[in-house]
């Protein structure tokens, strides 16, 4: 294993420590919420045990953060043009995934558990709208529909429906978005052409 690789892994654990307790949660409700033992999360935030991809993404579920933002991975791509998360008042978390002029943009959204009973504050704009469900449960509210999408499930609309995102009571939902100018959608081709014989 290569050195950076290794110093990352051992960052973890602290940052795991870090996590929890800016949550306020118990190693035993943590264990609870993520089926991990509470021996294991100890060793684990300790220090004294490598987390596997298994450990870490329930702990970057139950903390509602990313992959990336709990093993503090390097960026990627080109550093000039890097782009860096957007962290909102409520929890959520914007990645912006382009950095071009007009057409169509893309972001990566994480936010984090709901309330299954909040009432949704439905906004329209110019635009259209590609939402695709990565992990969790995302709830849409738009115009009279109350959709439930999960991880692999897509929606498009039209942004000057009253709308409407938010995560479910079930934990943290992670999806991305196409935003586009008003009557710019997203081509998606689910078929290749025919051919005519001639």
């Amino acid at each position: 294993m290569d050195n950076s690789w290794d110093r990352t892994l051992s960052a973890v654990g602290p940052r795991l420590k870090q996590l929890r307790q800016r949550r306020d949660v118990t190693l035993v409700d943590l264990a609870a919420e993520t089926g991990i033992s509470t021996s294991t999360l100890s060793r684990l935030e300790a220090g004294l045990r490598r987390p596997t991809l298994e450990q870490l993404l329930p702990l970057a579920r139950a903390h509602g953060v990313t992959l990336d933002e709990l093993v503090d991975a390097p960026p990627t791509g080109n550093p000039r043009i890097a782009l860096r998360p957007i962290k909102c008042d409520d929890g959520s978390v914007i990645l912006p995934l382009t950095r071009r002029p007009g057409g169509i943009q893309a972001y990566k959204f994480v936010l984090p558990a709901g309330d299954d009973d909040t009432e949704p504050d439905l906004r329209t704009h110019e635009g259209y709208d590609w939402a695709y469900v990565l992990d969790g449960t995302l709830r849409l509210v738009l115009g009279e529909h109350d959709l439930i999408l999960k991880p692999g499930e897509a929606a498009e609309f039209d942004t000057r429906t009253p709308h409407w995102f938010g995560a479910t009571s079930s934990g943290p939902v992670e999806f991305l978005s196409l935003i586009g100018k008003q009557g710019e959608r997203a081509h998606v081709r689910i078929a290749p052409k025919s051919r005519s014989s001639n």
